[in-house]
């Protein structure tokens, strides 16, 4: 479980195609000091665990399927991705309960800027936005974010300037694509409306 609170910007060093997917070696100066083997790291919001750790970088392994679903099947030597570890029981919720379970790829196509702050929006899969609200919750590229806008096929979200210069937001380009995850909270209501009629 994470909160969407970016830890750091991790830089991608080596991408090894095997069998079951791909292998990722990571740079992380910041963190690597608290990663153990066999943690959980969200990467881009995708949750992933650490395999082998060796001076300021670790290793995950991403499957077939999770390439696929997210936008870690992207990636190249050199791309910057956003880090958190797992929540521990002491820490503050600070942002809102993340999974890491990615549910689509939305795609960034138009970026604002108004006065210190930014605007972005994305497009999203049809089959998402019965999950998004003005004003609810949602983890782009792992990032926890308040919803402005929740327009038909797309959505606004707005960014402060820590969260613009902290994350990969601050690099991303009209076009890109980014990993989305709904608000667990959304997915339970529906499941128990479902049930309950």
């Amino acid at each position: 479980m994470f909160t969407g609170l970016i830890k750091d910007i991790g830089k991608i060093e080596r991408v090894i195609d095997n069998e079951t997917g791909k292998v990722f070696v990571i740079s992380t100066p910041k963190l690597i000091s608290q990663i153990e083997v066999d943690d959980s790291i969200a990467t881009n919001g995708v949750c992933l665990t650490a395999t082998e750790i060796k001076d300021d970088t670790f290793q995950v392994q991403a499957v077939h399927v999770t390439l696929e679903k997210s936008n870690l099947g992207e990636l190249n030597i050199g791309d910057k991705v956003n880090l958190e570890l797992a929540l521990r029981a002491s820490d503050r919720l600070g942002g809102h309960l993340v999974q890491g379970h990615v549910n689509g790829k939305g795609e960034l196509i138009e970026v604002l800027q108004r006065g210190d702050n930014w605007e972005m929006e994305f497009k999203i899969p049809s089959d998402l936005r019965k999950y998004f609200i003005d004003e609810g919750s949602i983890a782009i590229d792992g990032i926890s974010l308040t919803i402005a806008k929740a327009k038909e096929n797309s959505l606004v979200v707005s960014i402060i300037p820590h969260t613009y210069e902290n994350t990969t937001l601050g690099v991303k380009k009209i076009g890109e694509s980014v990993n989305i995850e709904v608000d667990m909270m959304a997915k339970y209501l529906e499941n128990f409306a479902k049930f309950r009629n």
